[in-house]
């Protein structure tokens, strides 16, 4: 059963062939010791000494300064780019693209331990993304993947859900057809989705129209099945990793993708 209000008859295809349009589904230190004395005394007897005779002298110090532990960041990120990540998220999607105009990328994800820090919980996945690679200013049609922190709270897909405990909305409207840049079957990129919250409405089905910076912003960012080639604006996985990715995430550790190009995302 879906979690999310499903578009039905005539409504579902309109969204799917407005989806056609937009987006990823477009086109688509220690103590020294004391020496002993001349006489073969120790310490103690010089000290005794010392206070007979007035002398003052400085005991060392036995114990450690205590070192301040610094929680560990993700290392590949700047802290401009870390400045995005909300204090209270514990889960990160990282993926970082080869070059500004690369449509190849990687993705690893980490986990935030409160003391310790972020650390990585899988290997590097590859990824596709935008045919024309990154941007930090995405527009309709433009082919770039936009740069940027986004949160991940809904999924969906033609197939069942296969244990997100995010809300996963399915319906015949993740179908798609048609051929990828490098002439390769589109069929099935839209089995299982993650929704980006890149200008959409969080809370609704991938498929909600709804465009807060304006439709000129673009919109229908996913993280979807890889197809063998570019997409429009989305990252897309194999099948088996996307999910890996859907059964890990959780609303409760509020998971972010943290998306752009190598140069972009070490600001």
């Amino acid at each position: 059963m879906s979690h999310l209000a499903r578009p039905h008859g005539v409504a579902a295809l309109l969204l799917a062939a407005g989806l056609l349009l937009s987006g990823c589904a477009g086109g688509f230190g220690g103590g020294s010791s004391v020496p002993k004395a001349a006489d073969g005394k120790g310490a103690t007897a010089d000290a005794a000494g010392d206070a007979r005779g007035g002398l003052g002298r400085a005991v060392p110090d036995s114990k450690t300064e205590e070192q301040t532990v610094r929680p560990r960041e993700i290392p590949s990120l700047g802290p401009k780019t870390r400045s995005q990540i909300p204090e209270d998220s514990r889960q990160a999607v990282v993926v970082t693209g080869d070059a500004p105009d690369s449509n190849r990328a990687t993705l690893v994800l980490y986990e935030r331990d409160p003391v310790e820090g972020w650390r990585s919980v899988s290997d590097p996945w590859p990824a596709h993304n935008a045919l024309k690679g990154w941007t930090d200013d995405h527009r309709q049609g433009d082919l770039r993947s936009p740069i940027g922190v986004f949160g991940l709270t809904d999924a969906g897909g033609r197939l069942p859900d296969p244990g997100t405990k995010l809300p996963y909305d399915r319906g015949p409207a993740f179908t798609v057809s048609g051929v990828g840049f490098e002439g390769e079957q589109l069929a099935g990129s839209f089995d299982h989705v993650v929704a980006i919250n890149y200008n959409r409405e969080p809370g609704t089905t991938p498929l909600d129209w709804t465009r807060p910076l304006g439709a000129a912003k673009g919109g229908g960012i996913w993280i979807h099945v890889d197809h063998g080639g570019p997409t429009q604006g989305c990252v897309s996985l194999p099948m088996g990793r996307l999910k890996e990715l859907l059964r890990w995430l959780d609303p409760e550790k509020r998971p972010q993708v943290v998306m752009g190009d190598v140069s972009a995302l070490g600001r």
